[in-house]
């Protein structure tokens, strides 16, 4: 009979804690220290309290876009790896536009090469950085714009080398015909390879407009702050 009435209101503490408890996004007041918020066992960035207390929001979005960034800069790094050894290769064996085509996708990887080897090494650094909801924003919305920016640029690589291809073909210069197409083939590929990850990264962000969505102001103990219900 004692335990059924502990585990009574056991159900009953429990059933209070998760109706009453809050978590503060944005603290005005300031009188709380990080310090404060870290016990043992527990992660700063999701603690769960019958009292209302400054933290940031779960980390998962900021992890998975660097997860996504990781991934992505390495499938960049091969394919500019594989185009550099094979360009630089196939350019020596070559005559005519081919030697201009593998040419010019050697030096286009070059800088594809190094843009890739400095993003893996940016991302190392935000793999376990907290953030929070004001920094998190400002990353969605720097990478999905940076990457509506490379479309762009992408479809002016494509249409430059369409531009060229058909001037050298016309003009009988294999160095323009061959720039073309290959300026042509990386466009493309780069096109592609943008959408899929604005795409990603688009999802992703999805999860912090379900939180802008169910915030409210609320005065705390501390001052007025932004919370999210549980």
């Amino acid at each position: 009979m004692a335990m059924k009435a502990f585990y009574l209101f056991c159900f009953i503490g429990l059933f209070a804690l998760q109706t009453t408890a809050q978590i503060v996004l944005i603290d005005t007041s300031g009188s709380v220290s990080k310090d404060t918020l870290l016990k043992k066992g527990m992660d700063s960035s999701f603690i769960k309290t019958d009292s209302v207390k400054p933290i940031s929001i779960p980390d998962s979005v900021a992890q998975r876009r660097a997860v996504l960034n990781k991934t992505n800069l390495t499938i960049l790094l091969a394919w500019s790896g594989a185009n550099l050894v094979q360009g630089s290769i196939s350019a020596g064996n070559l005559q005519g536009s081919p030697h201009y085509f593998h040419q010019m996708n050697a030096y286009f990887n070059i800088i594809n090469l190094a843009i890739a080897g400095y993003g893996l090494f940016e991302v190392r650094k935000q793999v376990n950085k907290k953030l929070s909801l004001y920094q998190n924003l400002r990353q969605q919305q720097k990478i999905e714009s940076l990457l509506l920016l490379n479309t762009g640029l992408d479809l002016t690589y494509i249409t430059s080398g369409l531009y060229l291809r058909e001037r050298g073909t016309n003009k009988l210069n294999d160095q323009t015909k061959g720039y073309g197409g290959s300026l042509m083939l990386q466009g493309s590929f780069l096109l592609v390879f943008d959408i899929i990850q604005y795409i990603e990264h688009r999802q992703n962000g999805q999860l912090l407009n379900k939180y802008l969505g169910n915030l409210q102001f609320a005065t705390t103990a501390n001052g007025v702050g932004l919370v999210l219900p549980l």
